[in-house]
């Protein structure tokens, strides 16, 4: 038996028992001769004490942190003054035998350390070691078996779908995996299980989950991974109400099993009003500072650079907020703002009820009329710019509210925002191809297929948790006629839907109950409840920003044998290999 007990199970009932324990050594203190060892195992820790007389102590001096050790004493209670709150703060072990079971190396840096992430990546079964770390990952745990105790209560089953598929348009690039077998031919890696799921619905298992792992090659950044894990849901004979109402349902349970309590009703916004109110598809509205639309207020000014835009059927927009304010600050947010394309920014303050801007010789009625109707008082700052593109002006305003949120309101994030987002347009322009291209997927059921491509909406929602697309789904398409007229749409021919999805037109014919679904991005909703910027703090061997995995080395050359066998050539400098 290696061990008796845990680390962090031992208290003051346990005192006068024979126990033993097993573990990483955290830290050797020696006091007076005495060596106080604090033994580390996942589930916490235990003080360990070792007197000179003890047999144990010539192995003590053996140790040294990260060591793996056993060690057998009796559990005595700590002196009354060096108590401590910790759940084995009241007792220690009196060492009578010390077993080393395995010896560590001095270490490039100890569990918990402060230092680069490439360090931490690079040997991660250290940084595993940490209490952070491994709380992480515990936390993950508790919320995937919340996941599954939730849908399975609900009548969902977990079907697994194939890692190994073909190579279909979806958006991101598929990573490829060329066949040994079939000479000259890939499969591809999922993306995500969406044909998968709607076929199950077609082979009628009208609840669906699954734990799927997804694979894009896109460019990487706190939220992304080359894999990640999503909570792929799909369901057969419900309407969009019934998806959101037992969505909200799941992600409340999950959450409240790690003791994250979230609003009993989520909010709804179209996509339009989250567009023109916050500039962004999934509003963080916890700083407040809501898009408000001046046009009418600057009409006819005067002033060139605003006249110019409105004539033109350009539109004036703003937020009003409360921080400090100057022509310093006020340079830093116009180059921020620039960086979205926009040509500048116009401020004004009140400040002992006078309004102060650069500007206030130019705009001065106009900015009182603003005063005026919005009730502004001393301090208050309202933040404006003028722009030809609707869309571009709520994007760069709506990126700017953000920063000023995260800069001088960061009290305002101990709430929790969860709302959804609806109504979404079915398709966008696609500036670099010239054609429209699906919002979410070419399978979403929209609401008008008959109207003109920029006015269609579509079945679709994400749900948002502060600030975060926490999930994303829709309606799905279960008519063959409307599924071809939609990839007409997105410009693919007959031809060209045919090789692509020609499998899943033809199970089209065969009797679709009507579905949809929703697929929640697991590492994420993990990172929120953690408190983590990034989802490497919560997956236990993530790749890097350029998709390197630090620890194995991947992704890495193969032997030219390897690469005959599949019959391909690898092409460095445009010289063949």
């Amino acid at each position: 038996m290696f061990r008796t007990h845990n680390c962090n199970e031992l208290t003051k009932s346990d005192v006068g028992k024979e126990v033993v324990l097993a573990g990483w050594v955290e830290r050797i203190r020696d006091l007076g001769g005495i060596k106080f060892i604090v033994l580390r195992d996942r589930y916490g820790t235990t003080q360990v004490v070792v007197n000179p007389s003890s047999s144990a102590y010539s192995i003590a001096q053996e140790i040294s942190r990260e060591y793996v050790v056993q060690i057998k004493g009796e559990v005595r209670e700590r002196p009354e003054e060096t108590k401590t709150n910790s759940p084995t703060g009241e007792i220690e072990v009196y060492a009578s035998s010390i077993k080393i079971l395995s010896e560590s190396k001095l270490p490039p840096f100890y569990p918990g350390d402060s230092v680069s992430e490439e360090l931490r990546l690079k040997y991660r079964y250290i940084d595993l070691r940490s209490d952070k770390m491994q709380q992480n990952i515990i936390l993950r745990h508790k919320m995937a078996q919340a996941a599954r105790e939730f849908l399975n209560k609900h009548g969902f089953l977990e079907i697994e779908t194939p890692y190994l598929t073909k190579s279909t348009p979806e958006g991101a690039r598929d990573f490829l995996v060329p066949s040994r077998l079939q000479k000259g031919k890939f499969y591809a890696l999922p993306q995500s299980p969406q044909l998968f799921k709607q076929l199950l619905m077609i082979s009628g298992f009208d609840k669906y989950y699954q734990f799927a792992r997804c694979f894009r090659d896109e460019d990487l950044r706190a939220d992304r991974q080359p894999e990640f894990t999503q909570i792929d849901i799909e369901m057969s004979f419900v309407t969009e109400e019934e998806i959101l109402n037992i969505m909200e349902e799941f992600v409340r349970f999950v959450y409240k099993s790690v003791g994250i309590v979230l609003p009993e009703k989520f909010d709804r916004l179209t996509y339009e009003e989250a567009m023109e109110k916050y500039g962004s598809d999934k509003p963080d509205r916890r700083y407040g500072m809501e898009l408000h639309d001046f046009t009418e207020d600057f009409r006819n000014t005067g002033f060139k650079v605003i006249d110019n835009v409105i004539e033109n059927g350009g539109t004036v927009k703003g937020f009003i907020t409360n921080i400090p304010m100057s022509r310093k600050i006020a340079s830093e947010y116009e180059a921020y703002v620039k960086s979205f394309g926009l040509g500048g920014l116009l401020w004004f303050k009140i400040d002992n009820n006078e309004i102060i801007s650069p500007t206030a010789k130019f705009l001065a009625k106009n900015y009182e009329k603003l005063r005026t109707k919005y009730k502004l008082k001393n301090g208050d700052v309202v933040l404006l710019a003028a722009f030809k593109e609707r869309e571009t002006l709520n994007i760069a305003l709506g990126a700017l509210r953000l920063k000023i949120g995260k800069e001088h309101f960061e009290n305002k994030t101990k709430v929790i925002d969860a709302l959804w987002v609806i109504d979404f347009p079915f398709l966008e322009w696609n500036q670099d191809e010239q054609r429209y291209v699906a919002k979410h997927h070419p399978f979403t059921l929209p609401k008008n297929i008959d109207d003109e491509p920029h006015k269609i909406t579509a079945h679709a929602y994400d749900m948002i948790l502060n600030g975060n697309e926490l999930g994303g789904g829709s309606l799905r398409i279960f008519s063959r006629e409307i599924q071809e007229k939609v990839f007409d749409l997105i410009g693919l021919t007959k031809e060209e839907a045919n090789e692509k999805f020609g499998f899943f037109l033809e199970a089209l014919q065969y009797g679709v109950p009507p579905h949809g679904g929703i697929a929640f991005g697991f590492d994420r909703m993990v990172a929120i409840a953690a408190n983590s910027e990034s989802i490497r703090d919560v997956i236990a061997f993530p790749k890097t920003a350029s998709g390197v995995c630090q620890l194995t080395g991947a992704p890495s050359e193969v032997t030219q044998q390897q690469l005959e066998e599949l019959s391909i050539n690898v092409v460095k400098n445009k010289e063949k290999i």
